[in-house]
């Protein structure tokens, strides 16, 4: 199949999965081709392989869920950047016998976890 036009666009578009609550982002480059017959045919990659439309069968990394909400990009990023425990002030090792210190690394993320930041007042 010969081509006539292509141009390339960068999108990215942020994920949570409603099943598990699963949060992840992606970036695309997405070619707009034209063929020979005035046909248009779209080609998505992500990290140089092809892959199928985000937009069309969005399905989750962790649980291979299919029911997946599509945002803007940075919502996923931004929503747990807000979450993330603060710095919290020096502690005497006598506090520090009293309750363990929660590492951000063991925080399983939920999808009201995620969304909780956009909900309108």
């Amino acid at each position: 199949m010969s081509e006539i036009a292509a141009t390339t666009v960068h999108e990215a578009y942020a994920f949570a999965c409603m099943r598990c609550g699963y949060g992840w982002e992606q970036s695309y480059e997405i070619e707009h081709h034209t063929d020979v017959h005035g046909h248009v045919f779209v080609v998505y990659t992500a990290d140089g392989e092809r892959v199928p439309s985000p937009l069309s069968t969005p399905t989750c990394a962790n649980c291979d869920g299919h029911v997946v909400r599509i945002m803007r990009a940075g919502r996923v990023a931004g929503a747990q950047q807000i979450l993330r425990p603060k710095a919290a002030p020096r502690s005497t090792e006598r506090d520090a016998e009293k309750v363990p210190a929660a590492r951000s690394s063991d925080r399983h993320w939920r999808l009201s976890d995620l969304l909780h930041p956009f909900h309108r007042r």
